[in-house]
């Protein structure tokens, strides 16, 4: 990922939005892709994932709820971070974000800091929580590998034992 620090897919309708967040986060170092609908959101998940989805809720045709449960259904985008943004800000809105599998929820009138600190706070755990999946596979390969040496171990001390004057 040479020198950015990640790759930001931002979801928005409104052409003003996709670019004010494309100057938030590329001046931030962050590379940015932009999709105007959920539907195209999906699709360009689907070939190229992003490390972290920023998400409008409210959009014409798919809405970003249903384009969230979609994502979270998927095993390819499943585990990628999705940030809501909304000017809704009823609880029974920010719960149902949470619900269908967002990590967290900004609302509109969005603010450089708040944005980049948030992308970057789930893009850090997202990483660390990556790392931790290797970490827990190589140990169980690890295990594995013990299994079968002590299988191996056993089985040829079992056999010298019962043949110890063969060996003689």
């Amino acid at each position: 990922m040479d020198e950015r620090k990640g790759v930001i897919l931002i979801v928005d309708d409104i052409p003003t939005n996709l670019e004010v967040l494309m100057q938030f986060l590329e001046g931030a170092g962050y590379e940015g892709l932009v999709a105007t609908d959920g539907e195209s959101a999906i699709e360009q998940v689907e070939y190229a994932p992003p490390d972290v989805i920023l998400l409008d809720v409210m959009m014409p045709g798919i809405d970003g709820f249903e384009t969230c449960r979609r994502l979270k259904a998927n095993p390819v985008s499943s585990d990628i971070p999705v940030i809501f943004m909304t000017a809704l800000s009823d609880t029974v809105d920010k719960v149902r974000g949470f619900e269908l599998g967002a990590e967290d929820y900004i609302t509109k009138p969005l603010h450089q800091e708040e944005v980049v600190a948030r992308v970057t706070a789930h893009l850090t755990l997202h990483r660390q929580k990556q790392e931790i999946q290797a970490l827990r596979q190589q140990e169980r390969l690890y295990y594995e590998r013990l299994a079968k040496i002590k299988d191996n171990i056993l089985s040829t001390a079992s056999h010298d034992l019962k043949n110890p004057l063969t060996s003689i």
